[in-house]
């Protein structure tokens, strides 16, 4: 009888992506992980209420500067704001609009792709114009016009976010199912009687599964950057809530003087967008043969 210990399945796998990464990788994951942990605590780990004001503390600097004030670590803005505390909520607010409006993108584009690859015929044209449409229009303006119209409340953000890449979903997923399709597997699924929505989710969806993990990540940081530009603008969601991007463009008249008002949220925004990439590269090298075949 052996005495070897058998070491559980998903630990072996983890442990594998980890030994395999390189230190930007794992610097990346590090950097995602806190992050999200961050925005999940915000009501437990943020010092003060995001909305408390005190105009006697405006505009304080952070700790290590002059007129540094006691609990205001990263320093307050122009109402006496704790900086630290609207950059928390700010983010766990950023990274929801981010990860809802991949999923809306995600099941809108992949839906349609899937009907794109399966059906064939006008209503690949007729998905395959819109996609088309989609890529000739720069979206920000698009995204500019509607929030215009309809005002910037939070419905409309997360829908405005969610229709901001469909089309990179719906042309990956048309892509992979017109191959598949072709397989001698999906033939004899056929030949057995399988109807068309046994096959789609039988033998289809499970083997696309990994590209759209990938393209899933690599959106994410496309749309913390669009709310952030939107929020930047002033079309955003509106204050007194803050976003990362809000707070980088409430703040902007005030980088002469307080800079950290800036420089605090945009630092945010730049290792959420890093972690992301990075770790959206790596997957898409994990889960690509050819790469990992080299």
């Amino acid at each position: 009888m052996s005495s070897t210990t058998q070491i559980p399945a998903s630990r072996t796998f983890l442990s594998t992506l980890w030994y395999e990464a390189n230190g930007i990788q794992k610097a990346a994951a590090v950097i995602g992980i806190a992050l999200v942990l961050m925005a999940l605590m915000a009501q437990v780990i943020a010092p003060f209420d995001p909305q408390q004001q005190s105009l006697l503390s405006r505009l304080r600097p952070p700790l290590g500067f002059e007129r540094y004030k006691d609990g205001f670590w990263l320093g307050t803005d122009e109402l006496g704001r704790d900086v630290l505390s609207r950059s928390i909520y700010g983010l766990q607010l950023t990274l929801g609009l981010a990860l809802a409006g991949a999923c809306i993108g995600l099941l809108i584009g992949g839906t349609l792709g899937l009907f794109a690859g399966l059906r064939r015929g006008w209503l690949e044209d007729v998905i395959m114009a819109a996609v088309d449409l989609q890529i000739a229009v720069p979206f920000t303006l698009l995204a500019l016009l509607i929030l215009a119209l309809l005002g910037s409340t939070l419905p409309v953000m997360v829908c405005v976010l969610g229709i901001a890449g469909w089309e990179q979903y719906a042309r990956i997923v048309r892509a992979e199912v017109r191959k598949i399709t072709e397989l001698p597997f999906i033939e004899a699924a056929r030949a057995s009687g399988g109807g068309l929505r046994y096959i789609a989710f039988k033998h289809v969806l499970p083997n696309i599964v990994s590209p759209l993990v990938v393209q899933f990540t690599l959106s994410l940081s496309n749309i913390v950057i669009l709310e952030s530009t939107l929020s930047f603008l002033g079309l955003g969601v509106q204050p007194p809530t803050a976003t990362l991007g809000s707070m980088v463009g409430y703040g902007r008249d005030y980088m002469p003087t307080s800079p950290w008002m800036v420089a605090v949220p945009a630092t945010l925004i730049i290792l959420i967008t890093f972690s992301v990439q990075i770790l959206g590269d790596w997957l898409r090298d994990r889960a690509d043969v050819r790469l990992r075949a080299r």
